[in-house]
């Protein structure tokens, strides 16, 4: 079936297309994908394309789950129907982003990961194959389209309360913090010398500055700092890159995965960690049923504290930052990893020698590791693991999170990360605004009889080991079974 439609004014569907609950039409950040300035974006998007009449067809929800493969991939963002398959691979946010949503809704997972709806509408406009059928729903059948309304009208009261608009002196402070305490060591070794007092010292000062590093990066990742993205992606390979060591691409291909589908196997690859180990109650069970026995699974929350907690950064993060950069030839972040060992050849190299030098970035490394993966882990490996249940938006974010109670160490030491729930419900909103959202989150919880986890931190911590073990218990009885 096939519905003609004329564009109103200058026919650009990017101009003139659907608002989303009250969007502003403001500039607040830039998709990364042919190079184009944003002046000649907004310029086209002004006016400079006049386009013809367009025939649309029109799609029940039953076509469009079909093209939910590879190689067949359409999404639905504002009752419009997007063909995505050939986009897919240029996608600044990876590929696969795109296809862990085919077939389905994406209109809040794509209002939630973008700033410039304006501008991310103008590489749609190509895209554009039809709309639903107008007895269609919004939303595939199976959604609460109560809940589904309820959280878009919220997220238009946050806009309207400015919940999105970044603190610039909050940020300048953490990124000072980082800045003091990354001379403040090297100072350090340059007036008191390399013994092992000055030593200890300075890598505790690296540490936090390491783990500071870390949060602040992922702040950028998410283009929560500046209103513009360009901005966001320098700063993020000045964080993570130069001052960390790693790979910016690796990090947003894999954490945006994670977002978009937490606690979804196999879509999240946060909870892909087998053969090492088993996490929630589907993978034990999958393996016990086939006899896998890599390890001995019984014990993984025991080997947790051996393995788990101090390789995570040291070697799980490097080995994965190292093989993308160099098996997907990404020159730029070659080049911004290769300036933070040059940094540290320069500084720290007269005093330590290239050995003595390498040997302490990863003695910094392993000493950050437990921190970042109790923090990292704590809100989501004790929370509900499925396959894919299509549930909407805010279902999915908060079934597959938690929270940690606030306080002011709380934030510092978790980068806010203990407001869990909120950053995931929207990524792009600055840290320093989720306590004052969270409220609101926990009344629509309610409302809608969805649980809030909020615990304390060492209960939080905790409950990783008591999620590992409950894990291998499962795979235990699968094994044995007879």
């Amino acid at each position: 079936m096939k519905l003609e439609v004329k564009h109103a004014d200058n026919g650009c569907l990017a101009g003139k297309g659907q608002q989303y609950l009250g969007e502003k039409r403001q500039a607040n950040g830039k998709p990364v994908t042919n190079g184009r300035s944003e002046d000649s974006v907004k310029q086209e998007a002004n006016g400079k394309c006049n386009m013809p009449r367009k025939i649309l067809n029109v799609y029940s929800w039953q076509e469009i789950q079909r093209h939910n493969q590879e190689a067949d991939q359409w999404l639905v963002i504002n009752r419009k129907v997007y063909d995505v398959t050939g986009w897919a691979k240029r996608h600044p946010g990876g590929h696969k982003v795109l296809n862990h949503y085919a077939g389905e809704d994406a209109t809040d997972v794509f209002r939630a990961m973008h700033l410039k709806l304006d501008i991310v509408r103008l590489y749609l406009k190509p895209l554009l194959i039809g709309e639903l059928a107008p007895e269609e729903p919004s939303q595939e059948r199976n959604k609460n389209s109560q809940l589904v309304e309820d959280f878009q009208e919220l997220r238009r009261t946050l806009e309207t309360m400015n919940m999105f608009k970044a603190n610039r002196v909050f940020f300048f402070l953490h990124l000072a913090q980082i800045l003091i305490l990354e001379t403040l060591a090297w100072l350090m070794v340059w007036h008191f010398g390399n013994g092992w007092l000055v030593t200890i010292f300075i890598s505790f000062l690296l540490v936090i500055s390491q783990g500071q590093s870390s949060f602040l990066q992922h702040d950028t990742g998410h283009l929560s700092m500046f209103t513009k993205s360009r901005w966001n992606h320098l700063m993020q390979k000045f964080l993570l890159s130069h001052l960390k060591g790693l790979s910016t691409k690796w990090w947003n291909y894999q954490h945006f995965q994670h977002h978009v589908k937490p606690n979804i196997y196999p879509k999240d690859p946060d909870i892909n960690v087998g053969p090492l180990f088993l996490v929630g109650d589907l993978q034990p069970v999958k393996y016990g049923k086939k006899k896998i026995k890599y390890i001995d699974y019984e014990k993984q929350h025991l080997y947790f504290y051996m393995v788990g907690i101090p390789l995570l950064m040291p070697v799980y993060f490097n080995v994965k930052s190292m093989q993308l950069m160099y098996f997907q030839r990404y020159w730029d972040d070659i080049a911004w990893v290769s300036s933070f060992y040059i940094r540290y050849f320069i500084t720290l190299g007269p005093f330590y020698g290239i050995f003595g030098t390498i040997l302490l970035i990863y003695v910094v490394k392993f000493l950050e590791s437990p921190w970042m993966t109790y923090v990292t882990q704590m809100s989501h490996i004790p929370m509900k693991m499925s396959r894919e249940e299509h549930q909407d938006w805010f279902s999915t974010q908060v079934l597959a999170t938690c929270n940690v109670e606030q306080s002011f160490f709380n934030d510092w030491f978790t980068g806010h990360l203990n407001f869990q729930i909120e950053h995931h419900l929207f990524p792009t909103m600055p840290r320093h605004n989720y306590h004052k959202v969270a409220p609101l989150v926990r009344s629509l919880c309610a409302k809608h009889g969805l649980p809030y986890v909020s615990k304390p931190m060492l209960e939080a911590f905790g409950d990783i080991v008591r999620a590992l073990k409950k894990s291998a218990a499962l795979w235990r009885d699968a094994y044995y079974k007879t």
